[in-house]
């Protein structure tokens, strides 16, 4: 865990630092992420998938990394920059340090960067492409692989992360719950497990009439990564369900909900990542601190007919939630399961549970 990296941007601004974690070039789109703890949760979640991510709060590895922490399978973000990384974890739960966690995985790190600097630079500026390399140490030869490299906009990333075949996550519970996979996190899972669902576990590509065979009393889309509008088929899936079954979606889920509304989503310019957001819910006017992880939003003036919002952020007013109460859905932007972050927005999980068993 040392050695020379460097940080590239697609505008040509260069970051130098220590390498920890694996070895290597990756390269991504940047973006940063402002919790204080929950990094595991953060490199593990399927919707980071094509990005590299720069944490906010300072210090990053004090307390390990654990198999229980864990959101999916394998971590999807391409690389993680911080200002300094702490490689004598201490805490009780840990099982090894973050670096080998990364080494095992392919995770790039670089440390010793002004992650205040880096993040100013995304707010003003935007998000945009960028490399992370500890092999070519010459910024302009980089530079040249990070403009040619792909970027996210118009890109199907669901397809990288979505579970390939049908699974059981729970046999039991008083309502059945069929769940796509567009990148879905463990922790929502066992939400829905522990609300009393049985789970299966379906594809992204999985078509309606599919879905309503299995006889589901509910239909749950989950988080995942990227462009919404280039994940067509899914948004072509869930308009088939409409009506028929109660939905509920989160995250990507959401944005493809109104898709299938008929609605329109966009690129946001730096997004909104961490746990600490704030959602004003307009039925009563509560405000909820949330955990967040998107860069598109729904555009509100594309909603038509019966679908109302729910729910907006106070930052930027940008669309958090919506419901379509005549086709029994709804769906927020924002992550209930806070894995990591405050629970001030479980009750979503319970009032899906009452649309299927009233």
């Amino acid at each position: 865990m040392s050695g020379k990296c460097i940080l590239v941007f697609e505008d040509g601004a260069v970051f130098e630092g220590e390498n920890f974690g694996a070895r290597g070039e990756r390269f991504g789109e940047a973006v940063f992420n402002t919790s204080m703890t929950g990094y595991q949760e953060i490199l593990t979640d399927p919707s980071y998938n094509g990005q590299i991510i720069t944490m906010t709060y300072p210090e990053i590895g004090n307390y390990g990394v654990n198999t229980e922490d864990c959101e999916s399978a394998r971590p999807f973000a391409k690389g993680l920059v911080v200002k300094e990384y702490w490689d004598e974890p201490s805490n009780w739960r840990s099982e090894m340090p973050l670096h080998r966690f990364m080494e095992e995985h392919g995770i790039v790190g670089i440390q010793g960067v002004d992650t205040r600097e880096v993040t100013v630079k995304i707010r003003t500026g935007g998000a945009q492409k960028c490399g992370l390399s500890t092999e070519e140490t010459d910024p302009e030869k980089l530079l040249a692989k990070v403009k040619a490299s792909p970027a996210i906009v118009g890109r199907d990333l669901v397809s990288e992360v979505s579970c390939k075949d049908t699974y059981e996550w729970s046999s039991s519970g008083k309502a059945k719950v069929v769940a796509y996979d567009f990148g879905v996190k463990s922790s929502i899972l066992n939400n829905l497990k522990e609300i009393g669902c049985s789970v299966t576990v379906v594809p992204a590509n999985t078509t309606a009439s599919n879905v309503l065979a299995l006889k589901p009393d509910g239909v749950f889309l989950s988080n995942g990564p990227g462009d919404p509008e280039a994940v067509e088929y899914a948004a072509g899936n869930i308009a088939g369900l409409l009506g028929k079954v109660p939905v509920f979606g989160i995250c990507l889920g959401h944005q493809i909900i109104s898709l299938a509304l008929g609605g329109k989503t966009f690129k946001m310019k730096f997004g909104h990542r961490g746990g600490n957001q704030p959602v004003k819910r307009l039925s009563d006017g509560k405000v909820e601190i949330t955990s967040q992880n998107h860069g598109f939003a729904v555009d509100p003036d594309s909603l038509k007919g019966d679908t109302k919002i729910t729910h907006i952020n106070l930052n930027d007013g940008t669309v958090e939630g919506l419901e379509n109460r005549s086709k029994s859905v709804f769906s927020v932007q924002y992550h209930p399961e806070s894995s990591p972050g405050p629970h001030d927005s479980s009750y979503l999980f319970r009032d899906f549970m009452r649309t299927m068993r009233p």
